[in-house]
């Protein structure tokens, strides 16, 4: 009863004020959020003694020297690489205070890091007085450089190149019939990736990160319908968001057919003399690397530019349905203290932007959040790392 009455307040409250629309969007990580607004980045992680721990960076974008990066369709592509390098940072945070073996081991090494860091925009440190501290730094971006780089492999070997595979022995050449080559070869990409999130989604640790994804979704919508940022209002929203970047993945394979089947890569292998087999695969395979950033940017313009600012849209109903769908694998409900971190992220993204407005001269409306002293003791202290 008290569950139907909420929903009943909200759906007054969202009829008296409208939705508000934003750009804050977001991400899970292990035993965490990173939530992204326009000046400022912002990791909320739960630690092992319950506590959240929160770091905030500035955001800096190339599209502020460049502004040819925010062209449309170039900045799809810009958004997804600008996305991967922060989610690598995120995920960098999580993992250091996540699972501290002891009780504050996460946060000095956090401490140590930025101290290093610090030292290092001073002066350049004499080789022989290196110290542990900045050689395990150095030993870890460099494990996550190595994880971006194989993961991308990966990704290219799993979601391309095997179903490449598999479509030549179905359908045979890829020039004996293109349009049916290029369906097929689709379809096995959507099924090699809902396969996949379907198998790590058994995993854990993973279920626990997609408890942080609705979570994430939920407080993003809470923001959207103007209510106070608490758990209890959040948890009355759905798990699934039509900004999402799963409804962006999946757009992103239905966008592929329709590129590659216009594409005359038939062309290419006729003036070329390529000839069947390996030859001929890997010419098609390339095509499909190549096209990427393409497919990338116009599944951006729509899933983002044009369905994020019309959610109510019947048509925007039907293209992003597969999408929305595809959340249910990727989301699950959250427990309280999961929507408590996703709003102490969220609270540092809208501090700062109310600050950012307010030396402007604009008047932001209302964003009602919980106090300062209604968080734990080590979110209110947290250092802004700038």
């Amino acid at each position: 009863m008290t569950q139907n009455k909420t929903k009943s307040d909200l759906s007054r409250a969202f009829a008296e004020d409208g939705e508000r629309k934003t750009h804050v969007g977001g991400q899970a990580l292990l035993e965490g959020i990173m939530m992204r607004g326009k000046y400022n980045w912002a990791v909320a992680v739960r630690e092992p003694d319950g506590n959240i721990y929160i770091e905030e960076h500035d955001l800096a974008s190339g599209k502020k020297k460049n502004k040819w990066l925010s062209w449309p369709f170039i900045r799809g592509c810009t958004a997804l690489v600008e996305s991967l390098g922060l989610g690598f940072k995120a995920l960098e945070i999580a993992a250091e205070h996540a699972f501290g073996d002891e009780e504050g081991e996460g946060k000095a090494k956090s401490e140590a890091a930025a101290m290093v860091d610090a030292m290092e925009s001073q002066f350049e440190p004499e080789p022989e007085r290196a110290s542990e501290a900045e050689e395990a730094s150095g030993l870890g971006k460099g494990f996550m450089a190595l994880s971006m780089v194989l993961g991308v492999i990966l990704g290219v070997v799993v979601f391309l190149v095997v179903p490449a595979l598999l479509t030549n022995l179905i359908v045979g050449e890829y020039d004996s019939n293109v349009v049916l080559w290029n369906v097929v070869d689709g379809i096995l990409r959507v099924a090699v990736f809902v396969f996949y999130i379907w198998l790590i989604g058994r995993m854990e640790d993973i279920r626990r990160m997609f408890g942080y994804h609705g979570a994430e979704h939920k407080t993003i919508h809470c923001y959207e319908h103007r209510l106070p940022l608490t758990p209890e209002n959040a948890r009355s929203f759905p798990r699934l968001h039509v900004r999402c970047g799963t409804a962006f993945l999946i757009m992103v394979l239905v966008i592929a057919i329709i590129v590659y089947t216009i594409v005359p890569v038939n062309l290419l292998i006729e003036a070329w003399g390529i000839p069947d087999g390996a030859p001929k695969l890997l010419l098609v395979i390339a095509v499909r690397i190549v096209f990427l950033p393409l497919i990338a940017g116009i599944s951006y313009e729509i899933t983002v530019k044009w369905a994020g600012s019309h959610p109510d849209n019947p048509l925007v109903k039907v293209i992003l349905w597969p999408g929305m769908q595809m959340q249910y694998l990727t989301t699950n409900e959250p427990t309280d203290d999961q929507i408590e971190c996703a709003i102490a992220a969220m609270r540092r993204i809208l501090e700062r932007e109310e600050r950012e407005a307010a030396g402007e001269g604009v008047t932001v409306p209302e964003a009602p959040v919980q106090p300062a002293s209604a968080q734990p003791a080590s979110a209110q202290q947290a250092p802004a790392i700038s």
